[in-house]
């Protein structure tokens, strides 16, 4: 398991607020930072997972009897933007047993998200924006350099053995990218190849300053 710098920041938010929402992309490695902190917090841990049909049956209609239930544990819910009417009913959670790092939240970048939380949390709650795996955290392990500008800073693709598993990470990740996760986190209503196009035509273009970069530098050598 590689480190994230993120630790350090995330302790000191869970210190002092009583909850704490990490943000970014599916398969950044929320899941796995938030377990991983929440075990040096020195009190039980509690998961739920907004789109596992049981977890939320939890919370649907008895949220406020289950947070009562785990008063001393540290809740961890993820995909929380599943449940938009669970923001309501953690305000007077909180404000009846106001503690740090009572409640973890996990959950892409949504404009429902950001709302929901910004409107009914405002001053109980700190927002954390989980990135890609950067060239400091992967210093200390074997990964290339020429590795991680390949194949970016998503764990899952950056840790495959071979190109061809990351390769095929990424052809899946983009096709369920589109097909799911802008429809429903932004309401835009266009074709898988539409997307797919806008994308090339942005890889395209960052790509052609990354090419410029490189030939004014190797002139400037000669």
């Amino acid at each position: 398991m590689l480190d994230r710098i993120d630790i350090a920041d995330l302790k000191e938010k869970l210190a002092f607020f009583p909850a704490v929402a990490i943000i970014g992309p599916r398969q950044i490695g929320k899941t796995t930072l938030a377990k991983q902190l929440a075990q040096t917090l020195g009190k039980a841990m509690v998961y739920l997972d907004m789109e596992d049909e049981r977890d939320y049956a939890k919370l649907k209609d008895n949220a406020n009897a289950f947070f009562d239930a785990h008063q001393d544990a540290c809740i961890l819910i993820d995909e929380v933007q599943a449940m938009p009417s669970l923001f309501t009913r953690l305000r007077p959670a909180i404000d009846s047993k106001r503690i740090p790092g009572r409640f973890l939240l996990l959950g892409s970048a949504s404009p429902d998200l950001i709302k929901g939380v910004t409107e009914t949390l405002a001053g109980r709650i700190a927002f954390h924006e989980l990135y890609q795996l950067t060239l400091p955290e992967i210093s200390s392990s074997a990964i290339a350099m020429h590795t991680h500008w390949f194949r970016g800073g998503f764990p899952e693709p950056l840790l495959a053995k071979t190109d061809k598993q990351y390769a095929m990470w990424a052809q899946n990740f983009i096709f369920s990218y589109a097909e799911r996760d802008l429809r429903s986190l932004f309401g835009v209503d266009l074709s898988t190849s539409m997307i797919h196009r806008m994308w090339q035509m942005l890889a395209h273009y960052h790509g052609g300053i990354w090419s410029c970069l490189l030939y004014t530098s190797d002139a400037a050598d000669e």
